[in-house]
Order: structure tokens, then sequence, then C-alpha cells
């Protein structure tokens, strides 16, 4: 159980981080905030004017200015919860310096949807294994939700999942609002890798639309994503889960779909002839899904789940396969 007033630390400075911090100072149970970011400037920025300068100018910022910092191992030493919401690839070197002592006793939330590169592991089985976090302290939150909606206070959801149901709902609570409702589970592994592979999916739709598929292809590709992503998880951990359930379709639907997808955004250059750095330069923001499809490819190596998607994608970012005909190509596996 938590103790009566419970700090929380948020890890990260861009715009899903900001949006857990406008959740979180939003709603009204006893809680004090602390936010880590690695750059400086922008702490003094936040400290003063009450607003992150890069990522959701709008929101205001209702955090103490002493509880902004760039030294996280101080930060994590005075809080009892780390939400951590960096990008999966800079996970590694956002927590060097941080040990296993360190996050003794803490609950530990990702709000990360990516592999952590070369280890190829989900980060709760990384974050297990690298600091001995048990499972019964882990959660992960996912969607469906972009953070631009939550800061235009627009309805959303969000999905908590823990193995420990009431430890979900205790958090579920802290961070709902009159614009956010939450749904508790109990499947981490599922959550996790959905997180991860729609992002993947959002490439390839991305892709699509910049090649010049339309709208009726498109429903064709997110209908054979959501069926590869069950496969997938299935195979990873095979419980019983609905995979029409928010977790799972709704993020898949709103990340491959809606104009504040940085991964669509990112497919659709790709498609139109962008390289990946000049597409990565343009947007100034991390595409988690170029990252993930690599890990995927890798650890599917051990599964040997059939997901032809993924494969396009992967060879299209990674094999510098042609995208037109590469989705040409996929379009004839489709059914």
């Amino acid at each position: 159980m938590y103790q009566h007033k419970n700090k929380i630390l948020i890890v990260g400075g861009g715009s899903w981080a900001t949006a857990n911090i406008k959740m979180l100072t939003d709603n009204t149970v006893e809680k004090e905030i602390f936010w880590w970011m690695r750059n400086a400037q922008t702490v003094e920025h936040i400290q003063k004017f009450k607003h992150n300068p890069n990522y959701l100018s709008s929101v205001e910022i209702k955090v103490e200015s002493q509880n902004i910092s760039t030294d996280l191992k101080s930060l994590i030493s005075q809080v009892n919860i780390v939400l951590l919401n960096v990008p999966a690839a800079f996970l590694k070197e956002a927590l060097d310096g941080i040990t296993a002592d360190d996050f003794a006793g803490k609950k530990v939330i990702s709000a990360i949807k990516g592999i952590v590169p070369d280890e190829n592991l989900i980060i709760g089985e990384f974050l297990n294994q690298r600091y001995h976090i048990p499972f019964s302290h882990f959660m992960v939150i996912s969607g469906p939700c972009h953070a631009e909606e939550v800061a235009l206070e627009k309805l959303s959801y969000l999905t908590i999942a823990s193995r420990d149901t009431e430890l979900a709902s205790e958090f579920a609570a802290m961070i709902s609002t009159r614009y956010i409702n939450t749904i508790v589970s109990d499947d981490i592994y599922g959550t996790e890798y959905a997180a991860v592979l729609k992002n993947i999916y959002a490439i390839a739709s991305g892709i699509c639309h910049g090649v010049g598929y339309g709208d009726n292809f498109q429903s064709v590709l997110i209908s054979n994503a959501i069926r590869e992503l069950e496969r997938f998880v299935d195979a990873v951990h095979p419980i019983d889960r609905d995979i029409k359930e928010s977790a799972y379709l709704g993020d898949l639907l709103v990340t491959a779909y809606s104009q504040f997808s940085r991964n669509r955004t990112f497919g659709n250059m790709i498609g139109k002839g962008y390289t990946v750095t000049s597409a990565q330069l343009e947007m100034n923001m991390i595409a988690e899904g170029y990252y993930a499809v690599n890990c995927l490819h890798q650890v599917n190596k051990q599964y040997k789940v059939y997901m032809p998607i993924c494969s396009a994608v992967y060879a299209i970012l990674y094999e510098k396969r042609n995208p037109a005909a590469e989705m040409k190509h996929l379009a004839e596996q489709l059914s």
C-alpha cells in the first residue's frame, strides 16, 4: 500500500512526460510531484515561466521550482514512486549512474512505448534484470492517449497495468481527472508489447500513405495489424486477453490514424522518399517505432511469429528496400 502522501518523480522532458505532469497535478489526490530532465536551460525556463518551452508549451506546470532538477539520483532519493518517460533508446543513458540500491523499495511506472536496444527487452524485463525491481512493484501506462489531446483536455483513456491490480488501481486514482478515465489491467506483457507494436504499425500506415495508398487499403492494413499483434503477444505471453480492448486495438487505431502520431508522420516521410536521418532531423522528435522494429525483429527470431507488416517496415528502414515496392509486396500478403 502507498504511504499517506505520495511523492512522484517524472523522468523525462518530452510531450508525454509533460502530459503526465499535467494529469498528476490536475488530479486532486494529495501528492508531491518532482520532475527530472537532462537540459539545465529547460529546467531554468520552467522554474521561471512555468511552461515547457519545447513541448506542450500551453500547459501550465504546477510543480514547485525546487522539485525540478537535472540531478536524478537526488530526486529518486526523495520519492516513493518513479514514473519513467524517456524514449526507450535513451533509457540506459538517462539512468547512467543510478543503481539497484537507488530503486530499492520504490514503485516504478513505465510510460515508455519501446524496447531497450541491444538488450531487446521491454521496460519491465529490463528494470527487473538490471535494477532488480520486482514485477510486483512495476506498472505500465498505455493509451489510447495522445499528449496533445491531454493538453487540450479532450476526454482520453489510460490503461494502468500491473501484476498487482490493487497497486494499479491506487495509481489510477492519482492520475484520473475529469478528462482522463482509467482502466486497470493485469497484462503487463501484452500492454507493453502492444504499445511497441502499434508504433511499428503506425509507421507502416504512414509509409502506405506516403507512397499513395488510400483509406481503403489502410483499413485492410490495420485489420491485419491487430491480428499480427495478437499472434505475437499470444506467443510471448499466452493468457486470456481481449485484443479488442482499448490498450490493444484502441491504442493501435489512434496511433495509426491520428494527425498527432509521430510514428505515422515519420512513416509518411519515409514513403515520400526521405531518408531515416532527414526524417528524424525534420521531425525533431523521436519515432519510437524506428528503434522498436529492429528490436522486435531480433526478439521474433526466438518466437518465429508470422509478422509480414513488421517485416516490411524492417526491410524498408534497415535493409533500405524501396518503400513502394515493399508495400506492393506486403499488399499481396494481406487479406
